[in-house]
């Protein structure tokens, strides 16, 4: 039998199937963006489907902390906008 792909989530902290949650993803030009097909080329952080895992990933600065720079509100709202659906 197959093993499974878990990752955690950044928000929850807690692992999850690979399939279940959202990747995001920074570029090698410092770009961050949802990464639908789990494919995009970069560095990669994973977190629920669910807008309050986004805020609790926010408030602790985890995906600060994750790409190792600082994220603009604009990038922020643009996740909120894109889980929220």
């Amino acid at each position: 039998m197959k093993k499974l792909p878990s990752r955690t989530c950044i928000g929850c902290n807690t692992q999850k199937l690979k399939q279940d949650l959202i990747r995001i993803v920074k570029n090698k030009a410092g770009e961050i963006k949802l990464d639908k097909t789990g494919k995009l080329p970069g560095r990669g952080a994973y977190i629920c489907d669910s807008i309050e895992c986004l805020n609790k990933a926010i408030r602790s600065k985890r995906l600060e902390r994750c790409f190792e720079m600082k994220i603009e509100e604009a990038i922020y709202e643009e996740l909120q906008n894109t889980i929220s659906k």
